[in-house]
């Protein structure tokens, strides 16, 4: 049994017990760990606000076995901006989701911690778009987690300003127009423009992700790569984004 303070983001909560709850928590230095908060559905609980989804807050926690136990909780940020918009609330708990699936227990995870960070302050203090945020922090996740796609160029003769680009997402490459051949089955489309902002994703500062403007069919183009991108790569689908959708379809 050890004691330890750390910071962490609550990815899930699931009500348990009369009062309990158990959370899912990233943290930097320890990944992806299962917290239980005895008595944080209580009115009278000192920590019930940094039991939220998607609230970041400074943990004191006891280790026992394969759980830890919350003792005290300060929370460093809520996001409220995010919870008076149930659509982007719902995007921020498809970035928590999303988030949960490509991080492991116990490993560190510092980079993944400080990304959904950066795209929650992103649709809650900045104010981006939603479908220019949510392509954004897909993109990047993906890269972090281990996927990232060759996108400087043609995978197959290198060219570079390609008029017409297709993205296999099995493969994770770009190809040119001629290199895609005909048919073209199972790629994706990119114009220059969506080339352009994915390749600012990809290899772009990490701290100005978010820089960039994209409208049009550039804008649906990437976003529609993004999600079929994560769905084949991770060879699942997320119910967070499903209601996203429907809400957005609404």
């Amino acid at each position: 049994m050890s004691d330890l303070v750390t910071r962490g983001a609550v990815l899930r909560e699931t009500e348990t017990k009369e009062a309990d709850k158990i959370l899912t928590v990233l943290t930097p230095d320890h990944g992806k760990i299962p917290v239980i908060a005895k008595g944080a559905r209580r009115k009278s609980c000192r920590f019930t606000a940094a039991c939220q989804t998607l609230a970041y807050s400074e943990m004191t926690l006891t280790h026992r076995g394969e759980w830890y136990y919350l003792n005290e909780g300060t929370t460093l940020a809520l996001f409220d901006g995010l919870r008076t918009n149930f659509e982007t609330l719902a995007l921020g708990f498809y970035f928590a989701e999303l988030t949960e699936a490509v991080s492991s227990p116990e490993i560190p995870a510092p980079e993944l911690l400080s990304h959904l960070l950066n795209g929650l302050y992103a649709l809650d203090a900045l104010k981006k778009p939603r479908e220019l945020a949510k392509l954004a922090f897909e993109w990047k996740l993906l890269c972090l987690s281990g996927y990232e796609p060759l996108a400087d160029g043609c995978a197959l003769c290198g060219e570079v300003e390609m008029k017409d680009a297709f993205l296999d997402p099995v493969q994770g490459v770009l190809r040119c127009a001629a290199c895609s051949g005909p048919g073209r089955g199972g790629t994706l489309p990119l114009c220059p423009e969506a080339v352009a902002a994915l390749r600012h994703i990809v290899y772009g500062d990490p701290k100005r992700l978010y820089a960039f403007a994209l409208t049009g069919e550039a804008l649906e183009q990437l976003s529609a790569a993004a999600e079929r991108y994560v769905a084949v790569q991770l060879e699942r689908g997320f119910r967070t984004l499903d209601y996203y959708k429907s809400l957005s379809n609404l």
